[in-house]
């Protein structure tokens, strides 16, 4: 059908719909919808339209979103991902309007597919796209049902990246020759070459291969991938005869998730072993259980293992040997490592005759915390060490000079840079953005019961701050929450909000473009998202929006083009390279910036300055997406990788922190870190690129306190390196009675913890349906299966509900899911939950969520999004109480 053509129906609906008797064409339909609308189908076929209908919250949220959808997602890079979930016709109409009116209107029609979708996964598809991705508009699509609490920490700007704020790090995969290349035009070889492992690397070994429990502590670049994987091939040919070894080798992140999968598998495949892997993007196809017990060798994501260990699919950590824990340090607080070890350390602790496996953790720093000496960093580092239950620490201490061939430690020099003493282009785009909150805070005025003050708690936010971006996140998150009676008005304003704060955030953007590079870079970026604006729905805040904006464009220019205005932030970097590569003209530089925004704005300042021209500047930037045009995907980050490798005309890196994204870096001689600073393990990787001899590192800052961190980061990572050296000097039994007193305290508080729950609400208390009200049951007939499942015993609940066969039947654990229940009122249907065989007996299991709890005294209602939530007397599941 052409746009005409659609455009023409559209116009003359209306007499189709008089016209047309669905029932004579339907069975001429029906083999059509089953190609192109499954979902459709089959509620045709059943006439029962139960799964469309629990589509609609998705829809709403995605309408509600949508503002936010097209100015952050790039619906190029997720097509391929959800086009399982649109038909064919749709994908080719996106990719049309992406190709004709560029990508915000391309997300606009992706959005209107989705919304048509008829398919039960899409909004789930959407999300693992989105994670895959790393889009920042994942954060506000949430599919699990009843995630609507707002936990958005109140950050200063200058401390994003230190280290009180928990930020779970990624380390390249360092196999020697395993990672290296490729661009997508040259075939990679899956076949393994034997490499000859040096000396240092057999040192960081050696504890391991004789049964310890290990922290492995090296620098980035140094190969401990290939450690590990030699430690896997000694105790897997170690085991006696007719026993045999499993290893389970955990990534905390997708992509080097991958990579880990594709090394192991190259190197092990050949030996004969088994090896596989399930991460949440494959976990749903696969059974875990049955991966687990086939191969020798499984790469997770970690929270695979909470979840299965959680549901019984794992019944213990006894059904393997060797645990190897990929950046280790992360293992704290709530982090799924720290969860695996609270289900290792209950077994230890709990007098289990079950083995337990040999653990192993990979790392480039364990890190200090907030230690202030080094007493406190010994006791951190052992708190580190009890949770991971090791009691040896291997550096490399016999084979320094070998390592320092490989890895070596740049000189480090701080340069104190000037900002501007004035900034009529801040003073711009400042007013505007005091207007646009104006606006934003108009829209609140009209209902009266909340201000966009009250929405969040982050208070005396400065414009062109990251304080700024998480006020503008706190925002839209409260969004997507928000409820009035009214659907239509509701729906209206958080459109509105959302409009308001993604063009907020556009100019905290140019902002921070114009603080560290031209003014004429961040006026680009803007005119170039205007652009898009306008070819996308431009609806009439838009239009008012972008009237403004270019009222003051004309000064805007003028202002951008004062050479006056000129950065002297920049004057001092060219100074630093013009300098450097006059020393020594074939130096290969990599120049670290804090936002992908900022890569761009840097390059093209390069490309232009004819002064540096010559360096010819290649970017490198991370895979999340926060606008649609930047993030690299894997092949692409390759391919810029090996153009700096191989091309001598290349020159120069500008990077953002990919050192933490598995990514491996050729050898460079000169690292500036341009107002680039983090906590002393992010510190430690990113001068770890600086391998070659005689290579500096230049921290670049108009900020005193940035430097002042940066030293203090320097003093931490030698009180860390002389707490590990102290801890070295220990008597290992006396390192593992001090390991073992930390388990025992942290198990105390951890089960004392556990063990305060709120007191049971005791009155009985009826549920109905949410949808009808009609009376389901009382909460004294409610019980408890295997502490998470909730069932209802007696007669009377089974002539409230109907059953339909599951769509999608499943055995998990104890369980064996049969059908769906639904409410028996007429012309209801709500869905209550599944019909399940436990054991022998075949019981409903409900859903809190789709009921309301009444007080049978006072008949107030309230709602619940998790049975955790609900304080009732919980009653456990007792067989005696089933009919014979």
């Amino acid at each position: 059908m052409t746009a005409e053509e659609r455009r023409n129906l559209r116009a003359f609906q209306d007499y189709v719909i008089k016209i047309l008797d669905p029932t004579y064409i339907l069975s001429y339909m029906s083999p059509w919808f089953k190609d192109g609308y499954s979902g459709l189908y089959e509620a045709i076929e059943s006439w029962d339209f139960q799964t469309i209908e629990r589509l609609e919250e998705y829809r709403s949220l995605l309408k509600r979103l949508q503002p936010e959808f097209k100015t952050t997602v790039n619906p190029k890079d997720i097509l391929p991902e959800v086009s399982k979930c649109l038909i064919s016709q749709e994908c080719e109409e996106i990719m049309q309007v992406c190709s004709n009116k560029g990508l915000m209107a391309g997300a606009e029609k992706m959005v209107e597919c989705f919304l048509r979708s008829d398919k039960e996964n899409w909004p789930k598809t959407l999300k693992l796209a989105l994670d895959k991705e790393e889009s920042k508009f994942s954060e506000l699509w949430t599919v699990d049902k009843g995630a609507k609490n707002i936990d958005v920490k109140v950050l200063e700007d200058d401390e994003m990246e230190t280290s009180d704020i928990q930020i779970f790090y990624k380390e390249e995969s360092e196999c020697q020759n395993l990672s290296q290349n490729s661009c997508p035009s040259s075939e990679v070889s899956h076949i393994y070459t034997p490499v000859k492992p040096r000396n240092y690397q057999l040192e960081l070994a050696l504890p391991a291969k004789e049964g310890k429990n290990t922290i492995i502590c090296a620098p980035t670049g140094c190969g401990k991938t290939f450690v590990s994987l030699l430690i896997c091939e000694h105790h897997l040919k170690n085991f006696p005869q007719g026993q045999k070894g499993k290893v389970v080798f955990f990534a905390v992140q997708l992509p080097v998730y991958e990579q880990q999968k594709s090394v192991f598998s190259n190197y092990f495949e050949r030996l004969g072993y088994k090896v596989a892997g399930v991460s949440g993007a494959t976990s749903e196809n696969v059974s875990v259980k049955q991966i687990v017990e086939n191969n020798d060798i499984i790469i997770l994501t970690p929270q695979i293992l909470v979840n299965s260990l959680k549901n019984g699919t794992i019944p213990s950590l006894s059904v393997f040997t060797l645990m190897i824990f990929d950046e280790c340090h992360n293992t704290g607080k709530h982090h799924p490592y720290n969860m695996i070890m609270f289900n290792y350390l209950d077994q230890k602790l709990g007098g289990s005759s079950d083995p337990l496996p040999q653990v192993i953790g990979l790392t480039a720093s364990v890190g200090i915390g907030d230690a202030k000496s080094t007493a406190e960093a010994v006791e951190y580092i052992c708190r580190l060490c009890a949770s991971l239950d090791t009691s040896v620490i291997a550096t490399v201490k016999d084979n320094l000079e070998e390592l320092e061939e490989i890895v070596y430690k740049p000189q480090k020099f701080f340069r104190k840079v000037e900002s501007r003493t004035t900034d009529r282009f801040k003073c711009i785009i400042s007013q505007l953005m005091r207007e646009t909150e104006s606006l934003a805070k108009s829209i609140f005025d009209e209902i009266g019961t909340i201000t966009l003050e009250g929405i969040s708690q982050i208070r005396n936010r400065e414009f062109g701050t990251q304080k700024y971006e998480q006020w503008i996140v706190t925002v839209q998150k409260a969004c997507t929450v928000f409820q009035l009676p009214d659907k239509d008005e509701e729906s209206r304003i958080c459109k509105a909000l959302f409009l308001y704060t993604s063009h907020l955030r556009k100019y905290n953007d140019a902002l921070i473009i114009n603080e560290h590079a031209r003014m004429k870079d961040a006026l680009d970026y803007l005119k170039d998202f205007f652009t898009n604006v306008r070819a996308a729905g431009f609806d009439e805040i838009e239009q008012d929006l972008t009237r403004r904006f270019e009222e003051k464009l004309q000064k805007l220019e003028s202002v951008s083009m004062d050479p006056s205005n000129e950065n002297p932030k920049l004057k001092d970097l060219c100074f630093i390279l013009q300098e450097e590569y006059h020393l020594n003209p074939e130096s290969r530089t990599i120049l670290f910036v804090k936002t992908r925004a900022l890569v761009d704005a840097l390059k093209k300042w390069i490309e232009e300055n004819s002064e540096l021209s010559f360096l010819k500047p290649g970017i490198l930037t991370g895979r999340g997406k926060t606008n649609q045009n930047t993030g690299m995907t894997l092949p692409a980050q390759k391919c810029a990788l090996d153009a700096f490798r191989t091309n001598g005309d290349k020159k120069i890196l500008i990077a953002t922190s990919v050192a933490d994204e598995g990514i491996d870096i050729a050898e460079c001689n000169l690292v500036i870190l341009y107002e680039y600073v983090g906590n002393v393990i992010k510190m430690i990787q990113t001068r770890g690129r600086g391998r070659a001899r005689g290579s500096k590192c230049f921290l670049l800052t108009s900020n005193a306190v940035v430097i002042e961190k940066e030293k203090i980061n320097i003093y931490k990572e030698k009180m860390m390196n002389d707490s590990i050296s102290m801890l070295q000097t220990w008597n290992e039994a006396v390192f593992k009675e001090k390991v073992l007193q930390i388990q025992i305290q942290e198990k105390v508080i951890r089960d004392s913890q556990g063990k305060v729950e709120p007191v049971p609400d005791k009155e009985n208390k009826k549920l109905l349906c949410r949808k009808c009200k009609a009376f389901a049951c009382y909460t004294v007939d409610i019980r408890v299966v295997e502490e998470c499942h909730y069932t209802v015993v007696g007669d009377a609940f089974r002539k409230c509900f109907v059953s339909k066969l599951h769509p999608k039947p499943k055995s998990f654990g104890y369980f064996e899911k049969r059908a769906k229940i639904f409410c028996a009122r007429p012309n209801c249907s709500h869905d209550w939950g599944i019909h399940v065989k436990y054991k022998i007996f075949e019981i409903p299991v409900i859903k809190i969520e789709s009921f309301v709890v009444e007080d049978i005294a006072t008949g107030a209602q309230k709602l619940y999004a998790k049975w955790k939530d609900f304080h009732f007397e919980k009653i456990p599941f007792d067989a005696k109480e089933m009919p014979k």
